[in-house]
């Protein structure tokens, strides 16, 4: 046995190992430039250079947009977890169990309350990571009770949508969800609060033929994929090639579908503006702009 080579070695060798986190840089999907993920977080989850705008979470996504990342916790009503005691490969339980486990989250909507630029908002996100922000009792439910919420705060309502579309484990009762949403909706039209929709990549199926394209104003990311069926589809449906940048949210600004086409770090400035010009508030003072109301301070996540 050499002790230099089999002994003393392989102890220096463990003595001064490194490990590093397997997140510690980005490939961007777009130009393949491998980005450090800390440079990608303080850009507001845009790979600096390409300006692609990646996936957040619905956490992520309210920090982003509210004052000082601060707001409160709106918190959603409990839906019966499997109604139809659906299965296919997995139980539907069992796929539930894994998304919270992976997210943290009971499901694909988050809804929070506070100031956006000094205005205060109703702002819901739904989070793609969660069984691809598929929208089932439980999110129509969320979607409900934040519009409920803007109704009794008398503030503007504001979704983030982004989803795979209805939630088929739950079947017809996902598919309720559409007409419910769209009563919620009325609501707010009735009582002329502002309804704002920002459509993230991907926002489809059913929810692109729900409460995604009914906003007051449709503002969409830049770069997102957003329509009912997917191009590939439509592509071997009409057994034609689709144009560039086809159901991409410049085409569809482009062709009347989407009001503006915003990069997120000028999202919460956006919507700010167009919630005093639709309730008629005049701007919003300096030091107004950078607090939640004083009553909320104490909640706030």
């Amino acid at each position: 046995m050499n002790w230099i080579s089999e002994v003393v070695r392989p102890r220096i060798k463990t003595l001064f190992k490194r490990e590093s986190p397997e997140n510690l840089w980005i490939k961007c999907p777009d130009s393949g430039q491998m980005v450090f993920h800390k440079d990608v977080e303080a850009n507001g989850y845009v790979i600096p250079g390409s300006e692609h705008h990646m996936r957040v979470t619905a956490p992520e996504r309210l920090r982003l947009t509210f004052d000082e990342g601060k707001w409160v916790d709106i918190a959603l009503p409990e839906v019966t977890t499997d109604p139809l005691k659906f299965r296919d490969e997995k139980r539907y339980v069992d796929r539930l169990k894994d998304a919270r486990a992976k997210t943290g989250a009971q499901d694909a909507f988050k809804v929070g309350y506070g100031r956006v630029k000094g205005l205060p908002m109703t702002v819901a996100a739904q989070d793609f990571h969660f069984m691809g922000g598929s929208l089932g009792m439980a999110a129509g439910e969320a979607f409900i009770k934040g519009a409920e919420t803007a109704l009794e705060k008398k503030t503007p309502y504001v979704v983030f949508a982004a989803s795979g579309g209805a939630r088929m484990q739950e079947g017809i009762l996902s598919l309720m969800q559409l007409p419910r949403t769209t009563v919620a909706i009325r609501r707010l039209r009735a009582a002329g609060l502002p309804y704002f929709v920002v459509l993230t990549n991907p926002t489809t199926g059913g929810v692109t033929a729900s409460y995604a394209m009914l906003g007051d104003i449709h503002i969409a990311e830049p770069g997102a994929l957003i329509g009912f069926a997917g191009p590939r589809v439509i592509e071997q449906t009409i057994r034609e090639k689709l144009p560039d940048g086809f159901q991409r949210s410049e085409y569809l600004k482009d062709h009347g579908m989407v009001d503006m086409v915003v990069h997120r770090r000028d999202l919460p400035e956006t919507l700010a503006r167009l919630g005093r010009l639709l309730t008629r508030q005049p701007a919003a003072a300096p030091k107004e702009a950078a607090a939640l109301p004083p009553q909320l301070v104490a909640e706030a996540v």
